[in-house]
C-alpha cells in the first residue's frame, strides 16, 4: 500500500475529531532526524559510558559487600560473586575513564559494546548451560544483568553509528 491509499490521521485536541495530516512525511523525517541527533550528540556516548560505569560499580559493590548473603539467596557460588564483583569495579573505573575522554575513544567503546554482548552471553550460559542450580532470585539476578548490558551495548552501538561521520570528518581534518 502506498501513502496515497493510507491517509495519516491527526486527532484534533479540542474536539477529538480526526483530520488528515498533510505534512506527515516531512514530520516523520524531522522527528527521525531529531531522534538520531540525540545519538549523534557529543554528550551521548559519555553519558552511556557513565551509565555503564555506574551499573558496574553498583553491581560490583553489592556483590562484594553482600557476597555470602547473595550466594545463599541466589545459589551463585560466593567465589563467582566476589570475582565478578572485583572485575566489575575495575571495569567501572575503565568505563568512567572513557566517559571523561574528549573525544570519546570510539575503538575502546566499540570493544566495551562487544564485551557487554559477551557478558550477556555469559549470563545466558550461566543460567541455561551450567550445572549450577540457581534459585529464582539467582536467575533474576543474572537476567537483570544480561538485560542491562544488552541495553547498554545497543546504546553504545547506536552512539557509535550516529557519530561515525563526525569522527571520519575529524580524522580527515587532522590529516
Amino acid at each position: 500500500m502506498t501513502c496515497e491509499v493510507i491517509d495519516a490521521v491527526r486527532v484534533d485536541g479540542n474536539h477529538g475529531a480526526q483530520q488528515p495530516v498533510q505534512d506527515w512525511p516531512q514530520t516523520f523525517f524531522i522527528q527521525q532526524e531529531s531522534f538520531m541527533s540525540v545519538f549523534a550528540s557529543s554528550r551521548f556516548l559519555p553519558r552511556v559510558m557513565w551509565a555503564d560505569a555506574a551499573s558496574c560499580a553498583g553491581t560490583g559493590i553489592v556483590q562484594l559487600a553482600f557476597t555470602q548473603p547473595l550466594a545463599g539467596v541466589t545459589g551463585l557460588p560466593s567465589s563467582l560473586l566476589a570475582g565478578t564483583g572485583l572485575f566489575l569495579l575495575a571495569y567501572a573505573l575503565a568505563a568512567g575513564w572513557m566517559a571523561r575522554r574528549q573525544p570519546a575513544p570510539r575503538t575502546l567503546i566499540g570493544l566495551v559494546a562487544l564485551s557487554n554482548l559477551g557478558w550477556a552471553l555469559a549470563c545466558a550460559v550461566l543460567v541455561w548451560g551450567s550445572s549450577l542450580v540457581l534459585s529464582g532470585w539467582g536467575v533474576a539476578w543474572v537476567a537483570v544483568q544480561a538485560v542491562v548490558v544488552l541495553v547498554l551495548a545497543d546504546l553504545q552501538w547506536m552512539g557509535l553509528r550516529a557519530t561515525r561521520q563526525v569522527a571520519l570528518h575529524g580524522q580527515q581534518a587532522a590529516a
